[in-house]
């Protein structure tokens, strides 16, 4: 009679903490998956093109050419984004074959900049191209300047 009682508690007392283990291995708030409305993709792309106009923006600051090679380089560099983006939607057998793609991207669209353009800048554009390019360093100097201005 002991034996069958102790056995009992064991089996009662293993399935208490048994079930108080999984209630904490789930958190308290329910897991939606539900697909985003369409005011949330026209949100995200506004604010995406926000991000690329001021991250290309602090990127020409770093260039030595002239407002009028600027405005060149914006539009190639808005233009090379465009097309990068749409290799990426675009379906592809293989992952090659996008990186391909992107490869012969960034090899040629540039390709007539080179002319317009000092080597230095051209340098500077292939290193943003390939992400090398340190915006945090850039936005830094930025602050410093208006720190100095204001003194």
């Amino acid at each position: 009679m002991k034996k069958i009682v102790l056995l009992i508690f064991t089996i009662l007392l293993s399935l208490n903490i048994n079930a108080q283990r999984q209630g904490n291995n789930r958190s308290n708030i329910p897991q939606t998956n539900r697909e985003p409305t369409e005011q949330e993709i026209a949100k995200y792309e506004r604010e995406a093109e926000e991000r690329k106009e001021e991250y290309i923006a602090n990127f020409l600051t770093t260039l030595e050419a002239d407002d009028f090679q600027k405005q060149i380089i914006k539009l190639n560099i808005n233009s090379f984004f465009e097309e990068k983006i749409a290799i990426f939607k675009t379906r592809f057998e293989h992952s090659l074959d996008r990186e391909a793609a992107i490869k012969k991207l960034e090899d040629t669209h540039f390709a007539e900049l080179k002319e317009l353009i000092s080597e230095d800048d051209m340098a500077k554009i292939k290193e943003m191209i390939n992400g090398k390019f340190d915006e945090k360093e850039v936005v830094k100097k930025k602050r410093k300047k208006k720190k100095k201005n204001k003194d």
